[in-house]
């Protein structure tokens, strides 16, 4: 996003948490306000921002640079220890009047960083975001052409927050098919969604997730739409990978019209995936 900033298209914007509640046992949905999200314009949909979280101890984030290119490298150059943890994280909500922002957080097992520190985040808590100012933004993925005919969605827990928002942007008579992957019944939510929509709620519970997840399956064996369709499909990334090559594959779906994002990666750690992405853009 660094030359984004200098575009004019993103900047930094200082948030604190307002609440955070349950959603179930594995969901959290902090609320973050503050004067300078009255900027913040979120493109709806699965729209994503750079979450800048502090370790335990530290009062803010530490960033020590925000300005133009050069906020990448100084961010870098502080010990990994100290430096602000940083995440993509997808907008669930945003209000006006007062200005607030939902992010749900998906709470792993292992507890990494971000997990850890939505576990426990509180009221005033202090975080800074990386985020847009115009609504028409690269930041968002769902762009389905106007000659679709139905809608697949195909989401794990991590991308439900992405799910709720794509459903509640949709047109009120589109056709679509949404299967979602949670670890418990219990993590079940009630989701706006058009009155053609057909959600499949799939409980894993002791099987394992990504591809032995019951998504995979569950897709497979499901009897879809005629028509011209856009699949959008989010999760552990052995899981959209498999999608992927099945709706292409095997249905025939245009590669062109198939939106895929490995939101994580079965056997790896945050840190290991962020040590990856930061390798590729400096590499």
């Amino acid at each position: 996003m660094s030359s984004d900033i200098v575009s004019g298209q993103y900047r930094f914007f200082d948030a604190r948490v307002l609440r955070s509640r349950r959603l179930g046992p594995t969901m959290v949905r902090i609320t973050l306000g503050g004067e300078q999200l009255r900027a913040f314009t979120s493109g709806g949909r699965d729209q994503s921002f750079s979450l800048f979280l502090p370790h335990p101890g530290q009062h803010a984030p530490v960033l020590p640079d925000r300005t133009g290119e050069g906020w990448f490298a100084a961010w870098r150059a502080v010990d990994e220890s100290e430096r602000a943890v940083m995440r993509s994280y997808t907008i669930r909500a945003q209000r006006r009047e007062p200005d607030e922002l939902d992010v749900d957080f998906a709470l792993h097992g292992d507890l990494g960083p971000a997990s850890r520190w939505a576990a426990g985040a509180g009221p005033g808590d202090r975080v800074v975001l990386l985020g847009p100012v115009i609504e028409d933004n690269r930041s968002v993925g769902f762009r389905p052409p106007d000659d679709t005919d139905w809608v697949l969605l195909a989401a794990d827990e991590t991308a439900l927050p992405a799910v709720g928002g794509i459903l509640e942007w949709l047109p009120p008579h589109t056709r679509a098919r949404v299967f979602v992957e949670v670890p418990n019944a219990a993590d079940i939510q009630d989701l706006d969604a058009p009155a053609e929509a057909e959600i499949t709620w799939l409980v894993r519970e002791s099987a394992a997730p990504g591809v032995d997840g019951p998504l995979l399956a569950a897709i497979r064996a499901a009897e879809l739409p005629a028509g011209t369709p856009y699949a959008w499909i989010a999760g552990e990334s052995g899981a959209v990978r498999a999608l992927r090559r099945h709706l292409v594959g095997e249905r025939g779906f245009d590669r062109r019209l198939v939106g895929f994002s490995g939101y994580w990666r079965l056997g790896t750690s945050e840190e290991q995936l962020l040590a990856e992405k930061l390798a590729a853009a400096t590499g």
